[in-house]
Order: structure tokens, then sequence, then C-alpha cells
């Protein structure tokens, strides 16, 4: 098989928003091609809604940058709170691999209680989380991810991550989101 060289890349991040909101949250992608920033997306994602994967196709669809992109990635599974993102769905509908980046490994005990606790639709969102198999340790972050091999994993993200283990179109969505919404870019990503 033939090694792909994925150049075309989008990293998504939610603002930040207060504890006691309830509404839509803005979540931004960072469009890459190569080093290079090449473009920025955003729409509004349901404060622990269940429309994450749709919204995040839709923003893709529409763009254009579609036709390009190689890789969709994501600061996290959950966005907005706990709205899910079903990522072999948004693989299934825009053919495009998908791959979830944080810094640690997150506790999964205290997701489930949550969401099966406190959260609308929690036991539905708790299965996608289930259905997206374990987090991998790969290049210091942890991955999931749906049509991309391991290897083209950590070749990715050591491409991409030239300042940290974060990569770059993952902390660019993040630095923006935040001053868009807070004025300001503040905390670690």
């Amino acid at each position: 098989m033939a090694r792909r060289r994925l150049s075309h890349v989008i990293g998504f991040d939610d603002a930040p928003f207060e504890r006691s909101h309830r509404g839509d949250v803005l979540v931004v992608g960072a469009m890459f091609a190569g080093s290079r920033l090449d473009g920025v997306l955003s729409g509004k994602m349901r404060r622990d809604g269940a429309n994450a994967t749709r919204v995040l196709a839709d923003i893709i669809s529409r763009s254009r940058f579609r036709d390009h992109l190689q890789v969709i990635l994501l600061q996290g599974i959950a966005f907005a709170g706990f709205n899910v993102v079903d990522i072999h769905a948004l693989h299934a509908a825009l053919g495009i691999p998908v791959l979830v980046v944080t810094r640690r490994r997150p506790d999964l005990d205290a997701i489930r209680r949550a969401l099966l606790n406190h959260v609308p639709g929690g036991a539905r969102k708790w299965k996608l989380i289930e259905r997206t198999g374990p987090m991998e340790p790969v290049a210091g972050v942890y991955v999931q991810r749906v049509g991309l091999s391991l290897t083209e994993t950590e070749t990715l993200l050591k491409r991409f991550s030239p300042h940290s283990t974060m990569p770059e179109p993952l902390r660019t969505a993040h630095l923006i989101a935040a001053g868009v919404t807070l004025g300001e870019s503040s905390h670690r990503v």
C-alpha cells in the first residue's frame, strides 16, 4: 500500500463557556495546508446536545476546503460540554479520516458517571464513546481514530506538532475560539 502524504487537515475545538450557559456554543475549525493556516471555519453546537456530528459534517461539506481535506482532528470526542461526536458516522458521511486527540488519558469512569447521571441522552452518548474504543498513546498524546493507521497517525502528529505535543491545527482552533469568545486567548490546549 502506498503511503499517503497527509497535508490538508482541519482541527476543531469549541469555545469556552460559562458553566451555567445553556444554548449554543461556538466551534472553530482551523484549516491547514502543510504548516500554513489556510482558513477558519465556524459553527454552533448545542450545549450537552446531540448535534455535534451533524454540525461538523455540515461545516465541512459547505466549505470550499472540502475537496482538499484529508484528515479531521478533534480536540476530544465531546464538544459544548457533552455533545459527543460519532467519529464513525462523521467518517462515513464525509469519507475523511477522523482523529480525536487529547493531552491526557480521560477518566472514563468519571465521564460515564456524569453522562449516565446528569446529561440528557447520556446512555446513548456513553455508547458512542464505548464504540470509539480505547485511547491509544501516540507521539506524546492520546488518540482515537478511524480511517488512519497507527503509523499514519504518528507521522501526522509529528508533522503537525512543531511547537508542542498538540497538533498546530488544534492549538490554533483553540486560540481562535478563546480569542473570539473572551476577547483574548488564554489557557493551554
